[in-house]
């Protein structure tokens, strides 16, 4: 199965150029059962990259440009009167779908960016006391602007902590800039991507990812990682229970994706801060860009990592 990610990165690498640890992020999330938020400034391929990821994959796609007049019900759905049936008939939202690109999610009102809170967790909707589920897999990569705060609004704690990783796309090298300038002189890549891989096979490597090994040394590490935040002097508020889980799944998935059958102290220092860093709060004191991510990092370096042989007994 691991091919079949590699086909997937392969496809990927004909749009977007030099990001390949980004995209195995991405790619990590989706085997997990997670959902990503790529926070960058305009044009540094956010939207490409979730176009790129739909179109290698045959699913579904959609797209919600969001806004601050957007309401709960365009993403979700409602129910109308239907006056040739003579009932209620429900018109399904852009939600519906495997993966979902909630463009700009800062700039809708927490009322409408709580519309995806149960979506993300609980992969169904509820609309007027009638719960229906979203077809598996369902994966959603919002995008946000950290730079213009202008008619933003703050993702609040909850909606946070139901991404499984923060990203930031980056600015390319003056190599990559010119095999980017090269590649789209004249054509569009994404207009040629074709699926490389099913729901199926996605669903399947979902299933054979639980059984990546992780040896008990490696479990108590992400554990003390996990506490550590919570002590951390220059923590307000660390990393959840949901948190610790969250970083377990994307160990295996990365393990997974690396062609590995076991977990490695090393893939969790590779995915602890874009898996934790945006589930704790900094003491305001010590708030800057880059304060939640360094404080993981001073954790990584606090708590020494176990030695072992860590392939299954």
């Amino acid at each position: 199965m691991q091919k079949l990610f590699d086909n997937i990165r392969d496809n990927i690498a004909k749009v977007i150029i030099g990001k390949d640890e980004t995209v195995k992020l991405v790619l990590t999330s989706l085997l997990a059962g997670g959902h990503v938020l790529l926070d960058d400034v305009p044009g540094t391929g956010k939207t490409m990259l979730a176009r790129s990821l739909a179109k290698s994959i045959d699913l579904t796609f959609s797209r919600i440009q969001f806004t601050p007049d957007l309401l709960p019900s365009d993403v979700t759905g409602l129910n109308y009167f239907h006056q040739r049936e003579n009932d209620f008939v429900f018109k399904a939202g852009p939600v519906f779908c495997n993966i979902l690109l909630a463009d700009e999610i800062n700039r809708a009102t927490p009322r409408t960016q709580s519309a995806l809170l149960e979506c993300m967790e609980e992969k169904q909707v509820t609309v007027d006391g009638e719960t229906r589920v979203l077809a598996p897999p369902f994966f959603v990569i919002a995008t946000q602007n950290p730079v213009e705060t202008t008619g933003t609004f703050p993702l609040p704690e909850a909606q946070l902590d139901r991404f499984l990783m923060k990203l930031s796309m980056g600015t390319p090298t003056e190599e990559e800039e010119l095999q980017i300038l090269d590649r789209y002189l004249k054509d569009m890549p994404i207009e040629t991507l074709v699926p490389v891989a099913t729901a199926e096979e996605l669903l399947a490597a979902r299933e054979e990812m639980k059984d990546v090994y992780v040896h008990p040394l490696v479990l108590a590490y992400i554990t003390q990682i996990a506490q550590a935040s919570r002590t951390h002097t220059r923590v307000l508020s660390g990393v959840s229970p949901r948190g610790t889980i969250a970083l377990l799944h994307a160990a295996q998935a990365y393990a997974y994706i690396s062609g590995r059958d076991y977990v490695v102290p090393e893939d969790v220092k590779a995915l602890a801060v874009p898996v934790l860093a945006h589930r704790i709060l900094p003491d305001r004191a010590f708030q800057s860009g880059n304060a939640a991510a360094e404080v993981i990092s001073s954790i990584l370096e606090a708590v020494p990592a176990p030695t072992e042989n860590w392939k299954r007994a």
